[in-house]
């Protein structure tokens, strides 16, 4: 797993690509706090050597939760910023600070 953020100097904006190698998965999206967790907001492309991919538009200076849906279940960024317990879902959502 992993996160790249590119802050943009010409707006208040942080490019965010999340990546996450999963070869035997056919479908995976990123949810979160930035897309009202919509999985068919943020699918994730699977490139040729089995890993997913997708770049998200965030505001700059703000914090999001997040986590990936892989074939139906839900999942953590082991390089997330932080985690934070979520009531709601009953478990910790990953944190991506922008």
């Amino acid at each position: 797993m992993a996160i790249k953020k590119q802050f943009l100097k010409s707006k208040p904006v942080c490019k965010v690509t999340f990546s996450l190698p999963a070869e035997d998965a056919k479908k995976v999206s990123v949810v979160g706090s930035f897309n009202e967790w919509n999985a068919k907001k943020a699918p994730l492309k699977k490139l040729k050597n089995g890993t997913f991919k997708g770049t998200v538009d965030l505001d700059a200076g703000s914090s999001y939760e997040f986590k990936y849906i892989v074939d139906g279940v839900y999942v953590n960024d082991e390089a997330a910023d932080a985690y934070a317990w979520n009531d709601y879902a009953g478990a910790e959502n990953s944190v991506i600070n922008a």
